[in-house]
């Protein structure tokens, strides 16, 4: 199925990558996976080190590349966290003490760019970006089973229920969205041309989307029931315990984040 944008991650990719390809990652305890993505989080929000936070980020390519995981539509995929980041962030940078390289005012209000406000933008666009490759890493190294009888452990009932639901759901919304597009495409409709000129239109497709994902999540909440379904969606694959080999990776992960905490 075509996607909606080459810059939205795309979750039937995602999971063929998942189900599909084997890797020495895919092999891996998801429990290690997991454990290594918690400790990314905590290293990228201890550190500020331009020196560990790109040699952090070049590690996880490596391993994203040597998994043999699709670069070019990571780097598309980027464009999002990156708006996010900079749409956030992009205003703290201004009036940052430094060196001025930008100055101007508008009224009476000075706005100042230096290069430490240039330096913090980048920095903290480098921590998504590593937060995002990693957790595209583990998702696409992670079958499907192993990862739904994760959130069963993790979380209590019924939110691993509400979890598991909403991101099964989440394929037949984007599929009632790509139809509907289509849709307005094969009519003459377009995004920039229907911005512009057709915004009731598009509220209209948008406000159908959300109607239709009730009518449909009614329709397979009943198909659901008519299969057996008792409230709770249980799994009864295990998930492969960690190796001694996982615990020492684990380990060194642990290490090296206690000892850029303490630095």
């Amino acid at each position: 199925m075509k996607t909606l944008s080459d810059h939205i991650p795309d979750l039937n990719l995602i999971t063929y990558y998942a189900e599909n390809q084997r890797s020495w990652f895919s092999g891996m305890s998801p429990w290690t996976k997991f454990i290594l993505l918690i400790l990314v989080i905590l290293m990228v929000t201890l550190t500020s080190d331009s020196i560990i936070l790109i040699g952090l980020y070049l590690v996880i390519l490596g391993a994203y590349t040597s998994a043999h995981l699709p670069v070019r539509k990571l780097f598309a995929w980027y464009i999002l966290p990156a708006l996010f980041v900079l749409s956030l962030v992009g205003i703290m940078a201004w009036n940052e003490p430094g060196i001025t390289i930008i100055s101007f005012s508008i009224g009476k209000i000075p706005f100042i760019l230096t290069d430490r406000g240039i330096l913090l933008v980048l920095g903290l666009l480098l921590k998504a970006l590593t937060v995002v490759t990693y957790s595209l890493f583990f998702l696409m190294t992670t079958r499907y089973q192993h990862f739904a009888a994760m959130i069963c452990h993790i979380f209590p009932y019924p939110v691993d229920q509400i979890f598991l639901m909403a991101y099964r759901f989440l394929f037949l919304t984007l599929a009632m969205i790509d139809s509907i597009l289509k849709a307005v495409n094969s009519r003459g409709g377009g995004v920039i041309h229907s911005i512009r000129k057709q915004g009731r239109m598009f509220a209209e497709v948008f406000a159908l989307v959300f109607i239709r994902s009730f009518e449909r999540s009614e329709r397979v909440h009943k198909a659901m029931i008519a299969r057996g379904f008792s409230g709770s969606y249980s799994t009864t694959v295990e998930v492969p315990a960690l190796t001694l080999y996982d615990y020492l990776i684990v380990g060194a992960g642990a290490a090296i984040v206690i000892a850029v905490a303490i630095k």
